[in-house]
């Protein structure tokens, strides 16, 4: 399983919280590429509910990975 940025963009309007089958699910009605369903059926379940993407990829990129100050803007 690998996630970029773009593959894990298709998740980003998903209907959170989810579980694995309703996120793949989601990716193949939304016409996501082929790779984010695979990754997502690479996900050993346990009927976990994934409250975010932050939960599938732990390396998921979140605003406090970027190092500018908003109030410069």
């Amino acid at each position: 399983m690998y996630w970029t940025l773009e593959l894990a963009s298709y998740l980003s309007d998903a209907p959170w919280p989810a579980n694995k089958d309703e996120l793949i699910d989601y990716a193949i009605r939304t016409g996501a590429p082929l790779e984010v369903v695979e990754n997502l059926q690479s996900i050993e379940d346990e009927g976990e509910i994934y409250e975010s993407m932050e939960e599938i990829w732990p390396d998921y990129p979140t605003d406090e990975d970027y190092l500018w100050n908003e109030d410069e803007y």
